[in-house]
């Protein structure tokens, strides 16, 4: 099973505790793939259609524990697809009246059929309702990328105004949550890890959080790790480069004017670089007599460096620059 199906799974196993929560949730998934149906006599029904098992069966339980009220599943298999679907229909008019009632969805409907559009807010009033309808809204139409992949959580809405009241829903808890056009749909997204930690907390999607943040802990480690190494690897080449150019000025400098010519100081250093190519400027300066420090052994090299270009420049290698080599 997906990350994104993992999560469902545990939120369809949540109960609130107290009905006004369960009416939220149930509001929302109504809202996002419910519909209501009025037949020829004026009665009305209403269906919940979703392909994930763990939706129908919470909605189902939804309907059972909060009014007493026994549903009915269909099931459809499409075998071209290879795709299973969930209908959760209450038939009896009366029924469907006091779940309608209770949600306050009774007068969002057109003849004969629709998709609701929004929710009555005083159904969202209450903080823990406000967390009920997110989880229900994203068990219905919602969605997560798996997390060792990217970052995203979306939920999509038929109508916009579903998706702004979602959006503004999830602000109140310092969401950060845009809306994009896709199609015929208006979805209502977070792309950032930590928001999506938030809102799995929100949405009271506990054990989902925490293998969340063990796989953005280990990500962030790799990346650390990375890093550190990008950043050694960097280093080392650029060290690597000083050494090969102080090579190739001292071996000019020793077949030009030789480096019995260099003050005592630089020719230390350069025989020791000779001697020891691959040594570091701090390994260097301790093999020479007294030691001397890295700064010190930089500003030799920079020197023979100079020095070595100042020859270039002259005409044959010669140099004039008695006064200059002490």
């Amino acid at each position: 099973m997906s990350f994104s199906g993992n999560v469902k799974e545990e939120l369809s196993e949540h109960w609130s505790s107290a009905r006004h929560c369960q009416i939220a949730e149930l509001a929302a998934i109504l809202g996002l793939c419910g519909s209501i149906i009025i037949n020829s006599r004026n009665e009305y029904r209403v269906k919940v259609h979703t392909e994930n098992k763990a939706v129908a069966r919470k909605v189902f339980t939804l309907i059972k524990k909060t009014f007493n009220i026994e549903s009915d599943i269909s099931i459809r298999r499409n075998i071209q697809k290879q795709s299973v679907s969930y209908s959760v229909v209450v038939k009896q008019h009366q029924d469907a009246l006091r779940v309608l009632q209770a949600v306050k969805l009774i007068d969002e409907h057109l003849d004969g059929f629709e998709e609701v559009r929004i929710v009555n807010p005083i159904v969202v009033q209450q903080t823990c309702c406000k967390r009920a309808f997110i989880r229900g809204a994203f068990l219905a139409a919602g969605s997560m990328s798996d997390p060792k992949k990217a970052y995203h959580f979306e939920i999509v809405c038929a109508a916009e105004p579903m998706a702004e009241q979602i959006r503004e829903l999830m602000s109140s808890f310092s969401m950060d949550a845009k809306i994009v056009q896709r199609k015929k749909s208006y979805v209502v997204y977070l792309k950032e890890g930590s928001q999506i930690v938030d809102i799995l907390n929100i949405m009271e999607a506990h054990v989902s959080l925490m293998e969340l943040e063990n796989v953005r802990i280990l990500k962030e480690m790799r990346n650390t790790v990375n890093r550190k190494v990008n950043c050694e690897t960097a280093n080392l080449n650029k060290t690597v480069s000083a050494a090969v150019k102080q090579l190739e000025d001292i071996t000019y400098l020793r077949d030009t004017i030789g480096l019995e010519k260099l003050s005592e100081g630089l020719e230390e250093v350069a025989l020791a670089r000779l001697s020891h190519p691959d040594a570091s400027l701090k390994e260097l300066g301790a093999l020479l007599s007294p030691p001397v420090g890295k700064s010190g052994v930089n500003h030799r090299l920079r020197k023979l460096g100079d020095l070595a270009e100042k020859v270039r420049k002259e005409q044959g290698g010669v140099l004039r620059l008695k006064h200059q080599l002490s």
